[in-house]
């Protein structure tokens, strides 16, 4: 039988199934090259350092969640739903939503910095022409949901046997409400002065 022929492919896709279920310490040179059944040698080859093979996977897990949160979305509440996807995607692939929270950003010194990182430009305006209000409320809302909701992710990612996704979901529905009032009072406040 042939010797396979190990592509940097094949070990960046072994090292993101590796994170995927043991979380990133798992990706190891020898864990590579046991899930994929050769010596460590092939493995060298593509990974001339385990910095530049973790930026694969991570690049890799974004991909993931991409497509992951895109199917789980309902285009009628895009919003509420799309955060309503990065819980479920904490519940089901926790190890994935940690790589995807936990890696590292350059040049944010700010939320706002923060914010035109993560968010498209379109967002506020969408969200704005969907609720009545403000560019700037929308803004504001969606940064306090942003925050809101990778702070209870990461809790239902960590936490073992885990919290009741019905629990979850309530409480990030009950900080919305709070974070719209917020933004609808805002504008209240507006329009009386």
């Amino acid at each position: 039988m042939p010797k396979q022929k190990i592509t940097k492919e094949m070990v960046v896709n072994a090292a993101f199934e590796l994170a995927r279920y043991g979380g990133m310490e798992k990706v190891m040179v020898k864990n590579i090259a046991n899930k994929l059944s050769c010596s460590v040698q092939p493995v060298y080859t593509y990974c001339n350092n385990m910095a530049g093979l973790q930026q694969d996977v991570t690049a890799k897990a974004d991909e993931f969640v991409k497509k992951y949160i895109s199917a789980n979305i309902d285009k009628k509440n895009l919003f509420q739903s799309t955060g309503q996807a990065y819980i479920k995607l904490a519940r089901e692939e926790p190890n994935i939503f940690k790589i995807f929270v936990l890696k590292q950003r350059e040049n944010i010194s700010s939320l706002n910095d923060l914010y035109q990182s993560e968010a498209s430009p379109q967002t506020a305006s969408y969200i704005a022409e969907e609720l009545g209000i403000s560019t700037g409320q929308a803004k504001q809302l969606h940064i306090n949901m942003l925050i809101y909701t990778i702070g209870i992710g990461t809790i239902l990612s960590i936490t073992k046997p885990g919290i009741p996704a019905g629990e979850i979901l309530s409480q990030q529905e009950t900080a919305y409400n709070a974070f719209l009032k917020q933004a609808l009072d805002s504008k209240e406040d507006n329009h009386n002065e």
